[in-house]
């Protein structure tokens, strides 16, 4: 029995400044298929189940990074994320009889740049396909892409995991990348549940894209979620792609399956659409384990397109997968071939502007993040781990060096107040670094204080947060309105610290009896009567003195 067809209402589709109804929801551009509906290219994983066995998993990944440019792949149209709908459509992007595609210069050379830096050999010809099927949202009715000979091949990337009881060991890891090839997006099918309709948006049709695509050398999801974060941070650091992947410009497809080590590899399954790390890594892993429970059953595993459902946290299966006959690929008859030069190649009394130089653009390559983590653990003398949170987190490592620099303090303790205290508060109030109503500025000067003695750890955790209420007044005044300046007078101290003993005779007893761990309770006790304002040291000297 045929799967059953979905009827898609179009007659409303605008090509400017149109609008959708209320009720209108975003879903991937897959359509679900009924769980009757037949599959095709499905084989047996395993001759027999066998639950004694162990299991080996295979990840490999495809990678879409929407190219980060002012305008599309093959047309002038603008790139822009929440545009009104169908705001932003060519006659090319919707498909009128008649127009062409003018391939994007800015594109071909992220392209290259995002190559260079994944070690890739960087083809100075490349040839442009079609990729055929029938979506509402690919007018055409094909896809502009590099299926025969893309623009570069063979790279590796390098990616790193804490591991261990406390995180704190660092293994690196390799995945080999295939290919990185050149594509147009598609637009977005909206499913309308109140109205019974599917609306389309073209803005994002044909925006440039690159395929990263991964060889499966990944094991689970841990690896697959730690690779495509290094891949988002070398994209950003280039600026070949924003790489948001809460705005959909980094998407991930993860191919998964699983084999008793010494075997062949089991079928694959496809999860498409994963736009979060973390739930890559949960689908994943989930995906793993649906796996060898359905082989361990007597079951098989199908070759089939699946969704990560992340409220459920389970993949769903879709449809069944695509092979490269059920494309149709063909050249691409409007585009000749992409030649790009090096050095050695380039014609003579040739304009910069007429050719793409691979040699310039590696000259102009900036440091990747690998090279960032290693200088930050050379110069600041940090752990390595540090390194990696301070880096992931966007403008996390600026904000950190300028501290560095207005600060006397230790930088591997300044990064403990970047990390645990700064970084908190963000999280907290879900604010970005460039948010943050604290500046580097106003926190070394915080972080001078404690460092000259003037207040204590306790109330420098306390004047943060009075900082935090954004309400611009700097450490100093904080520290002067509230009177929170160290007690360095001894004798004031010395008269406190009596008080306390009398009011805590059964913990001068203990300690008199040899017990010394409870000196700590009446420091802490001197602590809170003062407000945070003693030092520790001086305290516990004075306390020792009178308990001799």
């Amino acid at each position: 029995m045929a799967a059953p067809l979905l009827r898609r209402n179009l007659s409303w589709l605008r090509m400017k400044n149109g609008s959708f109804g209320h009720g209108a929801k975003l879903h991937g551009r897959e359509a679900p298929v009924a769980d009757s509906a037949p599959y095709r290219n499905a084989r047996e994983a395993a001759a027999k189940p066998r639950r004694d066995a162990p299991w080996a998993a295979v990840v490999g990944l495809e990678v879409h990074a929407q190219i980060c440019s002012n305008t599309k792949l093959f047309s002038g149209s603008q790139v822009q994320f929440a545009a009104p709908p169908n705001s932003l459509v060519s006659f090319f992007d919707a498909s009128l009889p008649g127009t062409l595609p003018v391939l994007n210069r800015r594109c071909v050379e992220a392209a290259v740049i995002t190559g260079l830096a994944l070690n890739c050999t960087i083809n100075k010809k490349s040839l442009f396909d079609r990729k055929h099927y029938f979506y509402a949202d690919l007018p055409a009715g094909y896809q502009i892409t590099q299926q025969r000979l893309p623009i570069a091949v063979n790279g590796t990337l390098s990616y790193s995991l804490c591991v261990g009881k406390n995180q704190n060991d660092i293994i690196t890891k390799t995945v080999r990348i295939k290919q990185i090839q050149l594509e147009q997006d598609s637009g977005k099918s909206l499913h309308d549940d109140l109205r019974s309709q599917t609306l389309i948006d073209l803005n994002r049709a044909g925006v440039g894209l690159m395929e990263v695509v991964m060889e499966p050398d990944m094991c689970c999801g841990e690896e697959a979620a730690a690779a495509v974060r290094e891949l988002q941070l070398i994209l950003q650091t280039l600026g070949s792609s924003q790489a948001n992947m809460a705005e959909g410009q980094l998407r991930v497809d993860a191919n998964v399956s699983v084999h008793h080590p010494g075997q062949q590899y089991g079928v694959r399954a496809e999860v498409k659409n994963i736009n979060s790390a973390r739930f890559l890594a949960k689908a994943i892993d989930y995906e793993i384990q649906r796996q060898i429970e359905e082989l361990e059953n007597g079951g098989t595993v199908l070759n089939e397109t699946r969704t990560f459902d992340f409220k459920l946290g389970r993949t769903i299966a879709m449809r069944d997968k695509e092979g490269k006959q059920d494309y149709r690929f063909m050249p691409e008859p409007n585009l000749p071939p992409l030649i790009l030069h090096d050095a050695k190649s380039l014609p003579d009394n040739t304009s910069s502007q007429q050719v793409v130089n691979i040699d310039w653009l590696r000259e102009r390559l900036p440091d990747l993040p690998s090279a960032k983590r290693a200088k930050l653990v050379e110069c600041y003398g940090i752990l390595p781990q540090h390194s990696f949170t301070l880096l992931n987190e966007d403008g996390l490592m600026e904000f950190f060096e300028m501290v560095v620099k207005g600060t006397e303090m230790n930088p591997r303790k300044v990064v403990g107040w970047i990390l645990t205290d700064m970084l908190g508060y963000l999280k907290k109030h879900n604010l970005a670094v460039k948010e943050s109503p604290v500046s580097p500025t106003l926190l070394a000067e915080l972080l001078n204080l404690l460092e000259n003695g003037r207040i204590s750890s306790p109330v420098a955790k306390q004047v943060l947060e009075e900082m935090w209420k954004g309400e611009g007044k700097t450490p100093a005044l904080i520290v002067k309105e509230k009177k929170l300046e160290l007690i360095r007078d001894r004798n004031e101290l010395k008269h406190i610290c009596q008080a306390v003993m009398e009011g805590h005779q059964k913990e001068v007893a203990e300690i008199k009896k040899g017990n010394q761990k409870v000196l700590n309770k009446l420091i802490g006790q001197v602590q809170k009567k003062t407000r945070g304002r003693a030092d520790p040291v001086l305290v516990k000297e004075i306390l020792e003195k009178l308990l001799s």
